[in-house]
This record gives structure tokens, sequence and C-alpha cells, in this order.
């Protein structure tokens, strides 16, 4: 057995989108970083998944080198509606003079674009984290990777892998829900629209990828096992009947469904560690919030770093403030998104009604579209 030993000032556990954004964000630093990742490197190249960026994330990933444009597909209004009730809104990116409101992009895109600024310096693959030991001077990490041991010491540890498990500082709502996710071909363009359906069931979102649609599909978990058994021609028809006839689709990919909770871990530092991304939360599907709040979360961290006066990566009272700035945006986003599941997934009819109402709000009163609008871009830029 080989062993070997390292001293960094940074160890990030999970080399995902949010754990590069990190690292890349404090490459030609002060600090010596270590990134460290159980998956060999490339092991996304095949994942499917799309992801829901806001112009605000496009923002990072620029300021990066890391944004992939040719694998982005803007999208330029979302139309928001309710099924059996009354009321809309369209928001347009025009309004606000960019060039998108957002964009879908599929995961192995993103993780390329992000991969391909690291270097080989950077990533340690394919090994498994066996222990972390911390202390008032630093943190001890043990790693095993195929005969190696590695021993990792670091002034600080971030984990950006992995959900908030179920230790008694992680509160957890489990929505009782399914997302059904798939991809679905539109009879005719959808123009860069977007659309956000809300049902009894749960909300249904449509975002456009390539000349396809990426399909969130919100179910109780009974349904989504009927809508994963139904023939493409029958789960096509149930789509369409969910839309009131307004949408036709022609074609559907690979159907796949999983459990929906609100995760959140309420202190995301702790003496030499700190959670981000996914690791500190993780919300519910509805509006695209999830991701774009990690991205923030590595963002936020990497300016507090560099920022600081101190040369201890772990200095507490710089942790300290950092979870402090982060409270606004990660309970605000958790908030938003778990109080749109809650008032629009039930069927009670003064519900509905004050559902409609609040839609035509949106429509009539700019100035409460314009806030709602600029909350899914920037997150905590535009709480007052």
């Amino acid at each position: 057995m080989t062993e070997h030993g390292e001293s960094v000032d940074v160890a990030i556990i999970g080399a995902g989108p949010v754990g590069m954004t990190l690292a890349l964000a404090l490459a030609g630093g002060p600090h010596r970083v270590r990134l460290i990742d159980a998956r060999p490197r490339g092991a996304w190249s095949s994942d499917p998944r799309a992801l829901a960026l806001a112009h605000g994330s496009r923002q990072v990933l620029e300021g990066l080198q890391a944004w992939n444009r040719n694998a982005a597909t803007a999208i330029s209004t979302i139309h928001v509606s309710q099924r059996a009730g009354f009321g809309r809104t369209l928001i347009d990116a025009s309004d606000y003079g960019l060039p998108a409101l957002g964009y879908v992009m599929r995961y192995r895109d993103l993780a390329a674009a992000l991969d391909a600024r690291l270097g080989d310096s950077l990533l340690l693959d394919n090994c498994s984290v066996l222990r972390v030991d911390s202390d008032d001077i630093h943190t001890g990490l043990t790693l095993r990777r195929a005969d190696e041991t590695w021993r990792i010491t670091a002034k600080l540890v971030v984990h950006a892998e992995g959900t908030p498990g179920n230790d008694d500082d992680v509160r957890v709502y489990d929505y009782r829900q399914h997302a059904l996710v798939a991809e679905v071909r539109p009879a005719a363009a959808h123009d860069h629209r977007a659309w956000e359906r809300f049902t009894a069931d749960g909300p249904i979102a449509l975002l456009p990828l390539d000349s396809d649609f990426s399909l969130v599909f919100t179910v109780p978990p009974e349904k989504a096992g009927e809508l994963l058994e139904l023939d493409e021609q029958a789960f096509l028809a149930r789509l369409h009947e969910c839309f009131a006839g307004r949408l036709e689709f022609t074609a559907c990919r690979t159907r796949a469904s999983f459990p929906l909770a609100l995760r959140i871990r309420r202190q995301i530092t702790a003496g030499r560690q700190v959670w981000i991304g996914n690791a500190a939360q993780t919300l519910h599907p509805v509006s695209g919030q999830g991701f774009n709040l990690g991205l923030r979360d590595a963002w936020e961290l990497a300016e507090t770093l560099l920022g600081t006066a101190s040369d201890d990566a772990g200095d507490a009272t710089a942790l300290a403030a950092y979870g402090r700035r982060r409270v606004i945006d990660r309970n605000g986003s958790a908030a938003f998104t778990d109080g749109i599941v809650r008032v629009f997934s039930n069927d009670l009819a003064p519900l509905r009604f004050a559902r409609g109402l609040g839609l035509l709000a949106l429509e009539l009163l700019p100035p409460l579209r314009h806030f709602v609008a600029r909350r899914m871009i920037w997150g905590a830029r535009a709480w007052p």
C-alpha cells in the first residue's frame, strides 16, 4: 500500500459543477487548492440531465471563462399559468434589457466547459474519503485511491457533493411528490419560450433545450409510476391534456423519476469545514433555483477567501461572516420555492381563486412581476 501526504489551504470534496466553479474561482490566488472526486475524471460525459441556468449564473461562468455558449439554449419568455383556473402571466427578457432570462444546458456540457479550465494539477479523481478529522489548527482527510492512501492536511475543507444528511442540523420536509423528467419534442417550434404550469398534483415545467423541451412533471408517487408505465403516445396525450390543448407533442425520450424533498442545513460552517451547493441544501425544482443557488454559494465563498486579510483559509471570523451573508439568499430561495409548491399543489377552490388573482396581479402590475423575475435571475440581489 503506497501512502502520499499533502498539505493545502483548501480541499474541495466533489468535482461537480459547483465544486469546479469554486476551484476555478480560487485558481491563481494565494491559496493552494486540491479538488477531490469519487468518480474518474470525465464520468459526467454521459450524464443526460438538463440544468436551468439563470442569467446571473451565466455571468459567474463567463467570469471564469467557462461559459459554453454553443451548448446553451436561451429562455426568452416564461409563460406561467394554472390548470382549471384563471390568471396567467408572461415574463419577457426584453423587459430587463437582457439577452435571455436564463438558459438550459445539459449537465455534461457545463461540466465539460468547467473541466477544460481546470488543467491537470488541481483534481485528484477516482478516490473515496475515508475520514475527516477537524481541530482548531487544520482538517485532515484520509483518502483511498486504488491501492494508494492519501493523507491531506487542509486549513479548510469544503463539502460540495451529496445532499444534506439526516443529522440534527438538517431540516427536512418531504413533499410527497416525485419529479418525472424527460425530453419531449413539440409539434411547433418552441421560440425559446419556457412554460410553468401549476396543477393540483404539482408544477409542470417545459424548458427549451435545442429543438426539444426538457420536461419536469411533478406528481404524487403513485401517479409517477403510472406515467412511467404509459406508452409514448398515451404519455404525450396526458401531457397535452395538462396544458389544455395549447401544446402538441410528437415524441418523448426516456422517462425517469425521483422523490422530492426540501433538505437544508441550518449551519453551513463548522470549525474548518463549510458546505455548499447540494451538500448545503436541496430544493424543489420549481422555478429552477437550486443549482443557481449552489453556484452563488461557490462564488461568494471564493470572494470571501480571496478578500480576507488573513492568510488562513479556515479563519473562523471570515467563515462566520460568509455564513451570515448566505442566510438571506439560502433562506429566501428555500422559502420562495417551498411557498410556490405549497400554495399551488392543491385543488381547493378558494386557493385556486387566490392563485388566479396572484397571477393576474403579476400580469397587471409590472413592479411585482419584475421583482419575481429579478429574484429568479439574480437571487438575493433582487431583495430590497
